[in-house]
């Protein structure tokens, strides 16, 4: 039996960059011939990919639990589809988004109990938890500015009220498991974003080993 992986998330408001900042040190860890992958969440799976639509689709109108409950349904079927099996096999997985983004989202910005969501997340989730996660800060103007050019979704449709919450809740989450999170300056280009992402990901993966998780040269 080989070596459990290294779980890897990016977290952040609206805008913030993560996902740009996951798929790059994805793309550079594929480079250098370390067993990756990348996922995200909603997400991940065929499944989890239709559950994206009905949570994201702008117009839809969605309770707040109705809502946690389809993003914990995506995450269980993303969790033991792609992620588990992953780890189990030695993989670096990066995800764009996990579970901290249900405490920010529908625990800070929906005023739901944290400790209900911690509840259900384990059932999503049979308590995984990532070994590193990058909080991507950014003030949520900034976020907005971001995507003026795009079409919004539900989410960031939200008012900027909503948005200033779950972006103080990202930051308090960061506190409680500071040993887990590494908070970026969003505000940084994504060159010098990606500097410190890569130099805090490989002194990570050397404390932990997984430099012996590289592939053959073929």
């Amino acid at each position: 039996m080989g070596r459990w992986g290294y779980f890897i998330t990016f977290e952040g408001i609206e805008g913030s960059g993560k996902s740009t900042l996951a798929r790059k040190l994805y793309e550079y860890l594929t480079e250098n011939k370390f067993k990756t992958i990348l996922t995200r969440e909603p997400g991940g799976t065929k499944e989890a990919e239709e559950i994206r639509e009905v949570l994201l689709k702008a117009g839809n109108s969605l309770d707040p639990v109705t809502e946690l409950l389809l993003m914990l349904a995506a995450r269980r079927e993303n969790v033991y589809k792609r992620v588990l099996p992953a780890l189990r096999d030695s993989y670096i997985v990066i995800s764009d988004r996990f579970d901290d983004s249900s405490y920010a989202y529908q625990g800070f910005g929906r005023g739901l109990e944290l400790k209900f969501i911690s509840r259900l997340n384990k059932v999503a989730t049979g308590g995984l938890k990532p070994n590193l996660t990058f909080l991507v800060d950014i003030p949520p103007e900034m976020g907005f500015s971001r995507m003026k050019s795009k079409k919004l979704d539900r989410i960031e449709l939200e008012d900027l009220e909503f948005h200033t919450r779950v972006r103080k809740g990202y930051l308090i989450l960061a506190k409680r498991a500071k040993k887990r999170f590494h908070v970026l300056n969003g505000e940084k280009s994504i060159d010098e974003l990606m500097e410190e992402v890569i130099q805090v990901t490989l002194e990570r993966l050397e404390k932990k080993g997984i430099k012996k998780f590289k592939m053959e040269e073929s």
